[in-house]
């Protein structure tokens, strides 16, 4: 094995489920996903998060005041409005792009059992063609 490339100690591998009450909406899962950590007990690694949907996504921001992802999704919807003469049959275009746009992976590193995150920031789950069952899925592998 080449020495640049980091063998994980050990892994671990868990969902969760979110039901969606709206079009859009942003939702906090950092306590779900700090969860997974701790029951991982891991103390160094890395948490890897993944959205399964084509009309979803995720990201990272402030979490302490609610008017900041409430800004985001006005902002999303004025940059990629629900009606725009697109042509997928489905007609959640929209969806599509702003999926495409926020991602449906992040990174967050592990200290200590738990996710170093900044002072004001939180994971959000970005719902964008709802209301729906979503599913997030959570692997931690442990620094090697």
């Amino acid at each position: 094995m080449p020495h640049n490339i980091i063998k994980p100690k050990f892994s671990a591998m868990d969902s969760f489920q979110i039901s969606t009450a709206s079009r859009s909406q942003f939702i906090d899962i950092t306590g779900q996903v700090q969860k997974l950590v701790a029951e991982s007990r891991m103390a160094d690694g890395f948490c890897h998060i993944w959205v399964p949907h084509t009309t979803a996504g995720l990201t990272v921001n402030e979490n302490a005041d609610p008017t900041v992802v409430e800004d985001i999704l006005k902002q999303l919807d004025r940059m990629v409005p629900w009606d725009n003469h697109y042509r997928h049959g489905e007609g959640n275009s929209a969806a599509h792009i702003k999926s495409s746009l926020m991602g449906c992976r992040l990174t967050v590193t592990i200290k200590d059992g738990r996710l170093l995150l900044g002072t004001w920031q939180g994971i959000y789950f970005c719902e964008f063609d709802g209301p729906r069952q979503r599913q997030v899925w959570v692997g931690v592998m442990a620094k090697g």
